[in-house]
């Protein structure tokens, strides 16, 4: 199986992903070493949902990314589930 995921740092700002193994990369995170969130500050997972295949979650992810909507991704979090279908 395989995620798409959202951080949440300190000062509210949104991180997005895909993995297939969500422990070990919410470590990388956590631990400093993804150059993408090292500067964040603390994170916290906030949301994760899963997919059949990686290929899928990756779909999803690029999608949400090109959103570049706080609002949208804000919504997300209420429904508590993203409305992207994969391909």
């Amino acid at each position: 199986m395989s995620f798409v995921y959202i951080l949440k740092s300190g000062v509210g700002k949104y991180y997005i992903g895909c993995t297939d193994d969500l422990e070990k990369r919410l470590k990388h995170h956590l631990g400093g070493y993804t150059p993408s969130t090292s500067k964040m500050g603390k994170l916290e997972l906030i949301f994760s949902q899963e997919y059949n295949t990686l290929e899928q979650a990756r779909y999803v992810e690029c999608r949400l990314k090109k959103l570049k909507r706080k609002d949208y991704i804000e919504k997300i979090l209420e429904d508590g589930y993203i409305k992207i279908k994969p391909v």
